[in-house]
């Protein structure tokens, strides 16, 4: 968790707007347009979620994205674990031990033991990583409903539907005429 890019933020936007959509999959290219991002970089967050267990993939026109689980027992944490891979917040490079007055060998009282920048370091990590895993995807939705005009989910689910209606028209029209 060295440092959470765009595509963690991007990530939980686009799972916001899977939450609650009555098992209704909503399709990267849309989730892309929505958020005004390329579909390309939605696959590549929504691949990322799937292999972790967050969301998962539905064939075909109707298709798209759906959470694997509920919004409830999806923690940000586990999101950016996933997005960006469980790496540590700060990786020490044992600086202690190349002062230079100890030349090749530094002495046994600056090296033994846990860096004590490190075990700082190591403690903020903990407290970030804890902080994040007490909040989870419906909290972050919750939130969002609190400060959204009453019809705004309203809105945002014609929104996607009417893309879902114009793609199953459009296959429609491909079987029609190929037959």
């Amino acid at each position: 968790m060295a440092h959470l890019t765009a595509s963690v933020e991007y990530g939980i936007h686009c799972l916001l707007w899977l939450a609650g959509t009555d098992d209704q999959p909503r399709s990267g290219r849309d989730l892309a347009e929505f958020q005004g991002i390329s579909p390309s970089f939605v696959t590549k967050i929504f691949g990322k979620l799937g292999k972790a267990g967050i969301v998962r993939a539905v064939e075909g026109v109707r298709g798209g994205y759906l959470l694997a689980r509920a919004p409830e027992q999806i923690s940000i944490l586990q999101i950016v674990d996933a997005v960006e891979g469980a790496n540590p917040l700060f990786a020490c490079q044992d600086i202690r031990g190349r002062c230079a007055i100890f030349g090749a060998r530094p002495p046994g009282w600056a090296t033994n033991g846990t860096c004590s920048i490190h075990a700082v370091m190591l403690k903020a990590e903990k407290a970030m990583r804890d902080m994040l895993a007490a909040y989870s995807l419906a909290d972050i939705g919750q939130a969002v409903t609190r400060k959204a005009p009453a019809g705004f989910p309203e809105e945002v689910n014609g929104w996607f539907g009417d893309r879902l209606d114009a793609r199953t028209r459009k296959a429609g029209e491909v079987t029609i005429s190929g037959e």
